[in-house]
């Protein structure tokens, strides 16, 4: 009885195990693929390629990064020999440019010839590598995406109040916002100031004409100093906005594409 007992539950049990085999073969044969497959297209329709920025302007950006911190840096062993500048209120100095403990912390003190070397060499890549961007965006018109409209110094705004989470509509953005159109443009009025005082520090007589426009060889030491400045905020605040804007617009810069959302995409093109 036990033995007849168990034989009709091992067969029992071979029959469900064929019945389970065949299920899931048919599952696995149709249904997965058809999910795969629909998991897969309505990926591919919610994103798209966009070309942002195209290869000379990826090249000069790439150039100008470590140009720019080298020119700084060096600026910096130079300017230690005679730090002069510093904010004060009625006598009282509330910060020296720059405090003793930066200088040591950096390792800026008596390296004077060495900064003047760096600096000499650099300010050439500095001075070549904007020239030649600066006649590619003329002749390429990709000035016209960059140079500030009537409205960009107000829709600037918006994109501050929208940059600090005060305001959550996000202003209207094209290859380039209305704050960045001001930044950039911005940044190549300071490129050329920073050569033009550079120049009546370097050579002050040579360059007379030019020291005496300028207002002096000190006034001209002081607005080179105060450009450096200007270049240090707009290379922290661009890092941090870099970091905040995410992978895709870091990875636009490098490959000169970034992905868009099928519904970004008509939105912007209408």
């Amino acid at each position: 009885m036990v033995k007849h007992l168990l034989s009709l539950a091992f067969f029992s049990y071979l029959i469900f195990i064929s019945r389970l085999k065949l299920f899931l073969f048919s599952f696995l044969k149709l249904k997965i693929p058809i999910l795969f497959h629909t998991f897969v297209q309505s990926n591919l329709r919610m994103k798209k390629l966009l070309d942002k920025h195209s290869l000379p302007v990826r090249i000069f950006h790439w150039i100008n990064f470590p140009v720019i911190f080298i020119m700084i840096w060096s600026g910096t062993l130079i300017y230690w020999a005679n730090g002069v500048y510093k904010i004060t209120v009625a006598n009282h100095v509330l910060f020296k440019f720059y405090p003793p403990s930066v200088y040591k912390a950096l390792n800026i003190p008596y390296r004077l010839a060495e900064g003047m070397s760096w600096h000499f060499v650099f300010m050439w890549f500095f001075f070549f590598n904007g020239l030649i961007y600066f006649i590619y965006l003329i002749f390429s018109g990709e000035w016209r995406e960059m140079i500030p409209k009537l409205s960009s110094f107000k829709d600037a705004w918006s994109v501050l109040l929208h940059d600090l989470h005060i305001r959550k509509k996000k202003p209207e953005q094209g290859k380039y916002n209305a704050a960045q159109r001001l930044a950039y443009t911005g940044i190549v009025f300071m490129g050329f100031g920073s050569l033009l005082t550079g120049l009546v520090i370097y050579k002050p007589v040579e360059f007379s004409y030019l020291t005496t426009l300028l207002g002096g060889y000190e006034a001209a030491r002081f607005q080179h100093f105060l450009l450096t400045i200007g270049f240090l905020l707009f290379f922290v605040i661009h890092i941090l906005q870099v970091i905040l804007a995410g992978w895709n617009n870091f990875r636009s810069v490098v490959t000169g594409w970034e992905v868009k959302d099928d519904e970004s995409v008509s939105e912007n093109e209408k």
